[in-house]
């Protein structure tokens, strides 16, 4: 039988970065994500789950029927993705597990990539244990084959230990990084009563609170002619977005918040003197506050035409996802679950943190699957010094199968009626 560590290994070595750029009319946003589709379905046919499939938008899906009593519990979703994020590559990946005695971690001694233990001192939990890394020159891509890894490798010893349980619905998605990986995800055909998402960080932390989430695009019209010629006449675009940027709150940015504090990210800028264009990404955890951060930046452009002309500054705005707890504050009983699930698992005290991000939980329990987060064990997200202890994957899947026991799932859910 496989580890979970196997697993997570084998999943890193897959290229299956998403692709900001590929708009929002292409599902999956890369080929690639495919090899991943293909490799879970082989794998979830060779544990004997024939109706493992994937689709032609690359999601996969599964399900392993009730155990003979259990029909009457009911069905649990568990999900996560199949993407890396496009903010780091995630291609020709080169796991190591490091024995960790403390200190700083040389991720590749070579290129001189070290992993300081001054700049992440949450790493002080882990000595003595065995961390999944990188060589520094990608990420590792536990965001998120770690919660894949831990889903399979329950599925896997449910299966060889015969252990009852109730209905179980797989569901794997693409595109989750770009803020689009539940966009076409088939709720009604998945099956299941409510499920959990495997893409938090720490084991011990869940989550059911997350960002109100907008993506933004500005496009910046200027006039380009001649440097010699151009006095009262050039408007450089690029001179324009920088005025435009400093029309926001300057320290309300990623690198200057918290907990439930939002932001402005301006994640990518580029043009030229004639045409340029920003795309920002627009969080708060507070509705109230999400609108008027939206309206700050239209605000900002009526700035920049009043001072260059109309049409100079265009905002185009999407809304990505909402908080999740303002649905789910009204189950809390399926957020008790997961606590005793935790609990079961060897975690006396699992806390709950706001989300600084999203997950494709978030899309779906907005679209009548109720879908909080678990955690999948992983560290240092969309960088080179992501990393996952070996005995926290342990107690993921752990988690997960105390999460579908029967005794767990009657005691605090019930029964189906009829």
């Amino acid at each position: 039988m496989d580890t979970v560590v196997d697993r997570l290994i084998r999943y890193a070595k897959v290229y299956s970065e998403s692709d900001y750029h590929a708009g929002r009319t292409v599902t999956p946003s890369t080929d690639r994500q495919f090899d991943m589709a293909k490799l879970l379905v082989e794998e979830l046919h060779g544990l004997g789950i024939e109706n493992a499939r994937y689709d032609d938008k690359c999601y996969v899906y599964a399900t392993l029927d009730a155990t003979p009593g259990c029909e009457q519990l009911p069905a649990i979703g568990l999900i996560a993705h199949m993407d890396t994020t496009p903010d780091m590559t995630g291609k020709d990946v080169k796991p190591q597990i490091i024995h960790y005695t403390g200190g700083d971690v040389v991720l590749n001694r070579e290129q001189n990539i070290v992993m300081e233990a001054a700049q992440f001192p949450e790493l002080q939990k882990f000595v003595g244990q065995e961390l999944v890394c990188t060589d520094g020159t990608t990420l590792l891509g536990a965001d998120d084959k770690a919660g894949i890894a831990i889903i399979l490798q329950a599925v896997e010893e449910l299966l060889a230990e015969k252990a009852p349980h109730g209905k179980i619905c797989l569901g794997f998605t693409p595109d989750e990084e770009i803020g689009m990986g539940a966009s076409f995800f088939d709720v009604s055909g998945f099956g299941a009563d409510f499920a959990y998402t495997l893409d938090g960080g720490d084991i011990t932390d869940y989550e059911y609170e997350t960002f109100n989430a907008a993506k933004t695009v500005v496009t910046i019209n200027g006039f380009s002619i001649h440097p010699g010629t151009s006095k009262d006449k050039m408007r450089n675009a690029l001179l324009i977005a920088m005025e435009y940027n400093a029309l926001l709150p300057a320290l309300e940015t990623p690198a200057h918040t918290e907990g439930y504090e939002g932001f402005f990210h301006l994640q990518e800028m580029h043009g030229k003197a004639e045409k340029a264009t920003m795309e920002y990404i627009v969080r708060d955890h507070d509705m109230k506050r999400f609108q008027e951060r939206k309206a700050m930046m239209d605000k900002a452009a009526e700035q920049i035409n009043r001072r260059w002309g109309d049409g100079t500054a265009v905002v185009d705005t999407h809304d990505q996802y909402y908080n999740m707890y303002e649905v789910l504050k009204d189950h809390m009983e399926i957020l008790e679950l997961a606590e005793s699930a935790m609990k079961a698992a060897g975690i006396e005290h699992p806390t709950h943190s706001p989300i600084r991000g999203g997950t494709d939980g978030s899309v779906l329990t907005y679209k009548g699957l109720l879908c909080p987060n678990l955690p999948s064990a992983g560290h240092n997200a969309h960088g080179r010094y992501e990393y996952a202890p070996v005995e926290s994957l342990k107690t993921g899947v752990k988690t997960v199968k105390a999460l579908v026991s029967p005794e767990l799932v009657e005691t605090i859910i019930g029964k189906k009626e009829g």
